[in-house]
């Protein structure tokens, strides 16, 4: 079992920033994929950041390239989302997702379907 944990979510003015932690428990986190997922509103929940569980290799959605950034600490146990310069359309509940089967050092995921914990999700809101 792993339980994930997030945190940092709130009200932000567009072109502010945010940084959310997802911290883990349970089995060895240093091991595992992660990965940034959100839903907005009448949306299907979709790809935000990915990173292997070295750290190494990061994906991002085009529309956060250049602005979020994935990034963990494996001694904390934590996966991190900077997020800056954020816009309306950035608005939803983001999740953060472990895979724990199946991967290589340098492997990261991108669909939903690739991963096998979730956790709780933290609200982001930037008004237009």
């Amino acid at each position: 079992q792993v339980q994930l944990a997030e945190s940092g979510g709130g009200l932000v003015q567009a072109g502010g920033s945010l940084r959310l932690s997802c911290a883990a428990a349970g089995r060895p986190f240093s091991r595992y994929p992660m990965g940034w997922f959100r839903q907005a509103p009448g949306k299907e929940r979709e790809f935000v950041a990915a990173v292997s569980f070295s750290g190494g290799s990061t994906s991002y959605t085009d529309s956060v390239k250049g602005r979020f950034t994935i990034s963990r600490d494996n001694a904390k146990n934590t996966v991190y989302l900077q997020m800056s310069s954020l816009k309306p359309e950035d608005t939803a509940v983001y999740y953060c997702a472990a895979r724990t089967t199946n991967y290589t050092p340098t492997s990261y995921y991108t669909r939903t379907n690739e991963y096998d914990y979730w956790g709780q999700g933290t609200q982001v809101t930037v008004p237009s």
